[in-house]
């Protein structure tokens, strides 16, 4: 396994990591889930990403209940959750958001279920229009200051609000966002590479990037539709459609088709092929990887291989795929 340090701080990630993410709580079963992280682990996987939304918290009680019972060190793994859309099915106006009093209340209830005493990584899910980015980083200093949290950042913020949330924080002497995690993968670059470029180096912006295979899109397997039963061809998952293949469905998918195409040509898999290229990102800290059985998750873990077999030629080849 490959470490990178999260930005300029000095918490060192595994370059793949492992999230709980459409799987934990609703897709697998208990026994699924366990595999899964034992496997992740024992390849090197250090850091376990989730969120307090996933399944309604129960992908993090999974996932707690799971650590515990492989009993694996505190001091060797870390540990995400995320706020904003809250756990209820339906929650009430104190029960979602970015006000202090939930940014409290669900890194509370997130200790609970993961069955830890702190969180490694706090994550802002989403920016909170209702809430003043003062109020939500003094809640946040708050949490890091008595222990609750050692690292807080944010998720799918725009540059322009991370800078302001790091312009608050340093102004008042607080604790700033340490990370982002954005989506990132061949099909959406523009914000990690070019809207976050000025937050690598000042104020040393680390990035945890979710979505390496654009929910499957790059694996190959909806070339042809989108199956039943599939993560994009479930019921009420037409957002996550929308989301990934954006206003040019037809154009996308002529790409994707190309991109399997070289793939095969290369003798690579293409979800290997495309993780990997993720990881040549050098201000990525670490790529989360989902996975619902232990055979996807080793194979897309070849990707460290990858890494470093494939000569600039062959990258070239895979980003002109996508370059229109």
């Amino acid at each position: 396994m490959l470490y990178r340090r999260l930005g300029s701080s000095g918490l060192k990630l595994s370059a793949l990591s492992f999230g709980a993410w459409v799987t934990f709580g609703e897709q697998i079963a208990r026994d699924q889930a366990r595999n899964l992280v034992a496997a992740a682990w024992d390849n090197g996987i250090n850091f376990f990403d989730n969120a307090e939304a996933y399944a309604n918290g129960r992908a993090e009680q999974v996932m707690g209940d799971v650590i515990a019972d492989l009993r694996l060190p505190r001091d060797g793994f870390c540990v995400s959750s995320k706020v904003f859309f809250g756990s209820a099915a339906d929650p009430g106006p104190t029960q979602r958001g970015l006000s202090r009093k939930h940014v409290t209340d669900a890194c509370h209830a997130a200790l609970k279920r993961l069955r830890v005493d702190y969180l490694d990584l706090y994550y802002c899910h989403r920016p909170d229009p209702d809430t003043p980015i003062g109020e939500t980083v003094r809640a946040m200093d708050t949490l890091v200051r008595q222990g609750k949290v050692l690292y807080w950042g944010t998720s799918e913020w725009s540059a322009l609000q991370v800078q302001e949330a790091v312009d608050f924080a340093q102004h008042h002497n607080l604790h700033g966002p340490t990370m982002e995690q954005p989506q990132y993968n061949l099909l959406h670059r523009d914000r990690v590479e070019r809207e976050y470029a000025a937050l690598y180096a000042d104020p040393g912006l680390g990035i945890t990037t979710f979505s390496p295979l654009a929910s499957g899109l790059l694996t190959g397997k909806y070339n042809d539709g989108f199956p039943a039963g599939s993560r994009l061809g479930r019921d009420g998952m037409e957002w996550l459609q929308d989301l990934v293949l954006g206003a040019d469905g037809p154009a996308r998918m002529t790409q994707l088709r190309r991109y399997a195409r070289l793939a095969a040509d290369l003798g690579q898999s293409p979800a290997t092929l495309a993780i990997a290229w993720c990881l040549r990102n050098p201000n990525v800290s670490s790529v989360i990887l989902g996975a619902s059985r232990v055979e996807q998750l080793l194979q897309n873990l070849q990707a460290l291989e990858l890494l470093t077999a494939m000569d600039d030629d062959v990258w070239a080849q895979v980003e002109a795929v996508f370059a229109d």
